[in-house]
């Protein structure tokens, strides 16, 4: 892993940007994390075969931009064709859906990912989906527009708890309040 990439990471922003000043060129995964559009652009113009390749540590650029870079980047990867359903190769065995609500945090990114067909109740190890993500952070923005994009707040993670258990867990009052008003919409039986 690049010191670039691992600045990110660790959210040591003056390290970031010192390197992004001295770097002379980013390579696809460290222009993805970074938000870095135009480099992005010309990388994938120049090696498209690139788009959905795993850095070393598991992470396709589409991972990175969801998590890192932005809605920008995000959107790019996007329309020239990275695939929503990448699984990391890490022992996360994240969709870039995952990496977007429980790293990003954007509203703009997720609903970038949700628009183009990411799967709203993609599970990844541990049977996480991205609301129970949202849920155990306390983003009620987020948990609505998962909600509204058809998030199942019913499902258990392998520790046998939904969404609101952890919205609970960790006193987001608000959100464990919404997750249970959706659970009991979703549990009612079809109009005949």
């Amino acid at each position: 892993m690049s010191a670039l990439l691992l600045a990110i990471y660790k959210g040591q922003t003056l390290t970031r940007d010192y390197l992004l000043a001295c770097l002379p060129e980013l390579d696809m995964f460290e222009a993805a994390a970074a938000g870095r559009c135009q480099r992005l652009q010309a990388l994938l113009t120049q090696h498209p075969e690139t788009i959905d390749a795993f850095s070393p540590d598991g992470w396709s650029p589409l991972h990175l931009a969801a998590a890192f870079g932005g809605p920008r980047a995000s959107c790019i990867l996007l329309a020239k064709g990275a695939r929503l359903e990448r699984i990391s190769r890490n022992p996360q065995r994240r969709q870039p859906l995952h990496s977007a609500v429980a790293l990003g945090r954007s509203l703009i990114t997720t609903r970038c990912l949700l628009e183009a067909g990411a799967d709203v109740n993609a599970r990844q190890a541990g049977g996480y989906t991205p609301l129970h993500h949202a849920s155990a952070l306390g983003q009620i923005e987020m948990v609505s527009l998962l909600l509204e994009s058809g998030a199942n707040s019913t499902l258990k993670c392998e520790w046998k708890k939904t969404p609101a258990d952890y919205a609970r867990e960790r006193n987001h009052t608000a959100v464990a309040s919404l997750l249970r008003e959706a659970a009991g919409r979703q549990e009612l039986p079809p109009n005949k």
